[in-house]
């Protein structure tokens, strides 16, 4: 369990720094199109900046799935959640924003809630009893459809740029946490076999990234960097917590001590990460 969070506590500030690089790049490179995915990705890619965040990425990616396989599926988001104090810190300090007071309170909150979650993680049995399948198939569908058409129709909502970089932000956070999912079902089958790894969860996990791939970048053009971001890593946690815990069935504590402490924890952790976003300005420094 506690090499399950300190990867999930690496993944979430190599997630954060990957963030603000693809954001520093996908605001040089061309509109992200729908209609023209292979020249979009191109574009973003003839981004130093942008291809440098993917890289970062996919290291990212590499400590979490190493995480999901230690650690219940609840406990790796509620770090990763956490995740948002590194986000503020690295993005006032090296990426040119400034954060206002409701965001440094946010950071506490957070603080706070990662720190019962390290109190309550003792007190209770890590071991899963596998999974339920009809929940699995039922939240994995839902969400991933649901996202997939908010994404689609953003455009036609009648909002903002900023408005609708965020609606793409929380669109794109949502198929994180579909792929965040499946890839915890894939970490519990591969034990069975390499070959069971090849099952729909894998095309789920695939479809969800692609679509949160073109939604995250045209929500970092469209937006403002760190409130998109930081919705962005809201909604992928809510998704993947819920999951955890209505799918792989997550403890969430032994005794009504721990219980109470850890559903409280889970509260700060999306409250403080909710109090967040918006940053007030980035200064000139943000951008080579």
């Amino acid at each position: 369990m506690i090499l399950g969070l300190v990867l999930a506590l690496a993944c979430a500030i190599a997630t954060n720094i990957a963030f603000l690089f693809k954001h520093r790049g996908a605001v040089l490179a061309a509109p992200v199109q729908g209609r023209h995915p292979l020249r979009s990705a191109a574009d973003l890619f003839h981004s130093r900046w942008f291809t440098i965040g993917w890289l970062v990425a996919i290291g990212a990616w590499v400590l979490h799935v190493a995480a999901l396989a230690i650690a219940p599926l609840s406990i790796v988001q509620a770090v990763l959640s956490g995740g948002l104090v590194f986000l503020a810190v690295l993005a006032e300090r090296y990426f040119g924003f400034h954060l206002g007071r409701r965001q440094w309170v946010g950071l506490v909150v957070t603080a706070a809630g990662l720190f019962v979650i390290g109190l309550t993680t003792g007190s209770q049995d890590s071991e899963t009893p596998g999974y339920a399948l009809a929940a699995l198939i039922v939240l994995e569908c839902a969400v991933l459809g649901s996202a997939t058409v908010l994404a689609l129709l953003s455009g036609r909502l009648g909002l903002s740029p900023a408005g609708e970089g965020m609606v793409l932000g929380a669109a794109a956070g949502a198929l994180f946490g579909v792929s965040d999912i499946a890839l915890k079902y894939l970490t519990n089958a591969v034990g069975n076999g390499v070959l069971e790894v090849l099952s729909p969860w894998l095309v789920a996990a695939l479809a969800a990234s692609v679509v949160a791939f073109y939604a995250s970048a045209r929500g970092l053009q469209l937006g403002p960097g760190v409130e998109v971001i930081a919705l962005t890593s809201v909604a992928a946690n809510l998704v993947a917590i819920v999951g955890g815990i209505l799918v792989f069935r997550d403890p969430i504590g032994a005794g009504p001590l721990a219980i109470t402490g850890r559903m409280l924890a889970f509260c700060l952790v999306i409250v403080g990460a909710a109090l967040m976003p918006a940053p007030v300005r980035a200064s000139r420094a943000a951008l080579p």
